[in-house]
């Protein structure tokens, strides 16, 4: 079973607490023009007998009118190929109703699929989704950091997805957190 959902991060970084000198506020210095966005698709794999996976695919979007400043349908089979290749097991897939995870090409993809079963998360219900657990704890541990280029932020959050990737645990957290539970129905 597989949870996916997609975040976008850019320069300007997520407000956080931080400790100052008494008096003095702390003050983070950040551009203020548009200079591209990364965007993040997340999937959490969850297996009997085997440990909670992350799997994740990033792509830059440079600032720009006219461009794509979001994941394509594309992307999300591209990542969704990738964790069927790792698990070698047919797949659950639970995703929330964005138009790309809902459009007719979307449809296309993944009836080529036949280990692939996609059921989709009622509308407005974040809380039900642990990837948005992923996002939460990668976005406080970047809270207040000016960062210069938009290759260092892909950098730095490439770095706290493959820590994340290593804390089993703590993806169990993240789904524990939900309040579902993954066992089958119990017998009377």
């Amino acid at each position: 079973m597989c949870f996916e959902d997609e975040a976008g991060f850019t320069r300007r970084p997520p407000k956080g607490r931080t400790w100052g000198r008494r008096g003095r506020t702390p003050v983070v210095t950040v551009s203020g023009r548009r200079s591209g966005r990364l965007s993040v698709a997340g999937l959490i794999a969850i297996r009997p007998g085997s440990r909670t996976r992350l799997c994740h695919r990033l792509r830059t979007h440079p600032a720009g009118k006219g461009k794509r400043r979001s994941m394509g349908e594309r992307d999300f089979v591209a990542l969704v190929d990738g964790v069927h290749q790792l698990v070698k097991a047919p797949i659950v897939l639970v995703w929330d109703r964005l138009n790309t995870h809902v459009s007719h090409a979307m449809r296309e993809l993944i009836a080529e699929r036949e280990w692939l079963t996609v059921f989709l998360l009622p509308a407005y219900s974040p809380d039900l989704n642990p990837v948005e657990g992923v996002w939460a704890h990668v976005k406080r541990s970047l809270a207040n950091l000016a960062v210069v280029a938009l290759d260092r932020l892909e950098t730095l959050v490439r770095s706290r997805l493959k820590r994340l990737q290593y804390r089993p645990d703590t993806l169990n957290g993240f789904i524990a957190g939900t309040g579902l539970t993954l066992d089958g129905p119990t017998s009377p």
